[in-house]
């Protein structure tokens, strides 16, 4: 197999937190490239082009093969944003897990609070629900993308802030994870915290890069 598998870590997260996932994938013949980046000291769109050097690099030494796409929560909005402008030619598949495609409702109880502000940077401020301010950073789903979200929490101050009955992974609701355009998306008893080394989760992310579909 040529095909590459490109992971992104979630805010406040470092690249060893995908380090067990990038196992499981090297171990199913895919090239894996753990992407590191400051994600609590600049926006999204900084990020991106933190990033995007060494995106165009994984790209061109993919020669024939695929480029996949993983994002781990905000990870999975970098994606976003990196594709609506500077989409691999090669681009495979992209799966988003526990990403708040529509925002955090604890963001948005957290957004003002001095050490929040502190911890999580300008892109723990666009994590909020109210998304008119990244209307343009965000491009249109026109690639096929795979979601999972999590319905199990062990944070219940969190899911209260969320919403009582709301299904949540403890940090983001099932209903903020869907996104227009989405191939598949898939609940698993999960929480948001331990999602990357949730082995049902490498499963079905396998399955969506083989196959363009979870298993059922």
């Amino acid at each position: 197999m040529n095909d590459t598998v490109i992971l992104f870590h979630g805010i406040a997260r470092t690249k060893k937190s995908m380090e067990k996932l990038a196992g499981f994938l090297s171990g199913h013949g895919y090239r894996v490239v753990n992407v590191a980046y400051p994600s609590t000291k600049f926006s999204i769109e900084e990020l991106v082009g933190f990033i995007r050097p060494e995106i165009e690099g994984v790209s061109a030494d993919a020669g024939e093969g695929r480029v996949h796409f993983l994002g781990y929560s905000m990870g999975g909005l970098i994606i976003r944003a990196l594709l609506k402008d500077y989409r691999p030619h090669n681009l495979g598949r992209v799966v988003m897990v526990g990403t708040p495609n529509n925002g955090s409702q604890v963001a948005d109880f957290l957004r003002d609070w001095p050490l929040y502000r502190k911890l999580y940077g300008p892109a723990g401020q666009q994590l909020v629900t109210d998304q008119t301010a990244m209307i343009d950073l965000f491009g249109v789903v026109d690639y096929e993308l795979g979601i999972i979200a999590g319905n199990r929490t062990i944070d219940p101050v969190s899911s209260l802030i969320i919403g009582l009955g709301v299904p949540n992974d403890g940090k983001v609701s099932v209903d903020s994870t869907r996104l227009d355009g989405a191939t598949a998306h898939i609940v698993l008893p999960a929480n948001h915290t331990f999602f990357p080394v949730n082995k049902t989760m490498w499963r079905q992310a396998l399955s969506f890069f083989r196959d363009g579909r979870f298993l059922s």
